[in-house]
């Protein structure tokens, strides 16, 4: 084993670990704050008996990668023969991807206000659509401002090559970040769903760094540490990600995905995201089309397959396969 293979491996058992002890400490602390998640009348029934399942559980894997990825980052650089910044890097290379970190943790504290709100102010929706939107687009325009000023507008574009997008970049950007990361949002309904799909992106996604250590240790700590919070989340779930964990993923991954160059692979990678959030658009559009049909029986689509007799436990494994197949397929495209 190559003493890369051994620092991802190291660097994701420290992180699932420390998240999985994280979980068993954090939880009894959002019981006794009340945290409880409030079930929307609009969901399955059986959804009723989740009803004050803590919440705001995202903040356990948030936690556990920050606190991994940071000191795994200056080991290798001060200890080890594989560096995190090279002799190639410029500070820009740098600057770009701690970027990356703040606005993944930036959709995190957008995630957190919103299920504040939703827990403590008792107002179910949290943020308004707008305010939310608002406040998404504001943090990746930024970053797609920074990366834009510092030289990082390079997409790899599937079958053509490398295409330098210049001020082009920065709606790109920001389209594509709001998407995915509400995308991520909307793919946590079901125990264990969107942390399970995630970590298999994450793993997939590692293969793609290549060269790119930073990138690699960001993405390999967050596959452990969502990991470890599976333990937890897993049907029964004991606790919910909420917003504040399921918009953090989202940034994440588009964090390296942008990172490395390759944002437009996140489209087949994050297949499952993007089958939930076409079910959404497409229920809402026939609904007013056809004067109130449904063309699901409920809406994000693990919802349309609760209805249909599946158990949680069979959609996050079909859910999971597909998103096997769907990072397959990016990994194949990378080769033509």
């Amino acid at each position: 084993m190559g003493i890369l293979s051994a620092v991802w491996i190291v660097t994701a058992l420290v992180a699932f670990v420390l998240s999985e002890r994280l979980g068993k400490i954090l939880i009894p602390v959002l019981h006794r704050l009340k945290f409880g998640q409030t079930i929307r009348d609009e969901g399955p029934a059986w959804h009723k008996a989740k009803q004050g399942t803590p919440t705001m559980g995202g903040i356990i894997f948030i936690g556990a990668m920050l606190i991994v990825v940071l000191p795994a980052m200056l080991v290798c650089q001060l200890f080890l023969p594989v560096k995190i910044v090279t002799d190639a890097d410029t500070v820009a290379t740098v600057t770009r991807l701690f970027a990356g970190l703040v606005m993944a943790i930036g959709f995190g504290l957008i995630g957190f206000l919103d299920d504040y709100i939703k827990v403590v102010k008792k107002r179910n929706l949290g943020l308004t659509s707008r305010q939310k939107l608002l406040m998404q687009i504001a943090l990746s325009g930024g970053y797609a401002l920074l990366v834009y000023l510092t030289g990082g507008t390079q997409i790899e574009v599937p079958f053509y090559g490398t295409w330098t997008a210049d001020l082009w970049f920065i709606p790109i950007a920001v389209f594509i970040i709001v998407a995915m990361t509400n995308a991520t949002n909307l793919t946590d309904g079901v125990d264990g769903l969107c942390g399970s799909v995630s970590v298999i992106v994450c793993l997939f996604l590692l293969i793609l760094c290549g060269d790119s250590l930073g990138y690699g240790m960001v993405t390999v700590a967050a596959a452990g540490a969502i990991g470890g919070f599976l333990v937890w989340n897993f049907h029964p779930a004991r606790v919910f990600m909420g917003d504040t964990g399921s918009l953090f993923i989202g940034g994440v991954l588009c964090a390296v995905a942008f990172g490395i160059g390759r944002p437009l692979l996140l489209l087949p990678m994050g297949i499952v995201y993007f089958f939930e959030t076409v079910s959404v658009m497409l229920q809402v559009g026939y609904f007013k089309l056809t004067g109130g049909k449904r063309l699901f029986k409920m809406s994000p689509l693990h919802h349309h397959f609760e209805l249909c007799g599946w158990s949680e436990n069979k959609i996050v494994a079909v859910a999971s396969l597909t998103a096997i197949a769907g990072c397959t397929v990016a990994l194949l495209i990378t080769v033509f």
